[in-house]
């Protein structure tokens, strides 16, 4: 049982391994659940996660998200496929000489580098690796193709964390090649017109939009968990 007290958190990072009960943990079983049943119908392994701009918490998201989802006893992968501003590494932790691109430039011919070290039970974390002058075409690439179908055949879930939709094309590029897509959005950081600019670019490749996350939220009752936000 929660005990009824008054918090803050201003950046929740991996809430969902240190506070696992907490309602904001809750928050992302909630979510979980939302993606699961949005795609009940239909036979999906891959999610991105995305903004339209930076600092939206998309990061946050994907991490937490990709707890979650090991919880229930699902092999999950976790990629952050942001190569311009990568941050996974830090929020887990691990080093980041080798990663996706180790993958995408041929370094790392196999996967033995994400299967043989789970970072806990049922949660696989591939790294960014080291940022290469041309993220774009590394993404669009036949081989980031290939790394997704392969991916397919060890793990039931596998979530990517894209750079923000307006800044780059990385993400359309991405969602192209993704059974769903999760939009983050932080109440008040966006404009609308922003909002509205990048759903189009996210149509224009025949994105499969899921749903949309409201990053900011204050709870009604003052005797509860007061307010939270994510950082990426």
């Amino acid at each position: 049982m929660y005990n009824k007290r008054e918090e803050i958190y201003n950046d929740v990072d991996l809430v969902t391994i240190n506070s696992p009960h907490s309602i904001i943990s809750e928050e992302f079983r909630t979510l979980r659940t939302n993606i699961q049943f949005s795609m009940f119908d239909r036979s999906f392994k891959t999610i991105l996660i995305t903004s339209s701009v930076s600092s939206e918490g998309k990061s946050t998201i994907a991490a937490n998200l990709a707890v979650i989802f090991s919880t229930q006893g699902k092999k999950v992968l976790l990629v952050d496929a942001d190569l311009r501003r990568p941050s996974l590494h830090r929020k887990f932790g691990l080093p980041n000489n080798r990663g996706l691109t180790s993958f995408l430039i041929g370094s790392e011919p196999s996967l033995s580098l994400i299967l043989d070290k789970p970072y806990k039970e049922n949660l696989h974390v591939l790294t960014s690796g080291l940022v290469p002058p041309n993220p774009s075409e590394l993404l669009a690439s036949q081989r980031m193709t290939d790394f997704i179908e392969t991916t397919k055949e060890h793990f039931d879930i596998i979530i990517f964390d894209a750079p923000p939709v307006i800044a780059v094309t990385d993400a359309q590029i991405l969602a192209s090649k993704i059974d769903g897509t999760v939009f983050v959005v932080r109440n008040g950081l966006a404009e609308r017109h922003k909002l509205i600019k990048a759903k189009e670019q996210l149509k224009k490749v025949n994105a499969n939009v899921i749903g949309t996350v409201f990053n900011e939220k204050k709870k009604i009752k003052s005797n509860d968990y007061g307010y939270y936000r994510t950082n990426e």
